[in-house]
């Protein structure tokens, strides 16, 4: 689901996380095992090393 943070949105390892008064926010499950990557990144995301397509290679 698209929630305009950029390269997030078609990123393989964008999880959409909700709170209890409806607001969402992109997380970056790669930050679980690299600190290179931020948790909640600042948004749009324009440029990431660790962008993946959902579904293709790894791209820039």
């Amino acid at each position: 689901m698209a929630i305009g943070a950029g390269l997030c949105d078609r990123c393989a390892h964008q999880r959409v996380v909700r709170n209890t008064r409806g607001s969402a926010f992109s997380r970056c499950e790669l930050a679980r095992t690299d600190p290179a990557f931020v948790k909640y990144p600042r948004v749009p995301v324009l440029r990431c090393p660790g962008f993946e397509g959902r579904g293709s290679a790894r791209a820039e």
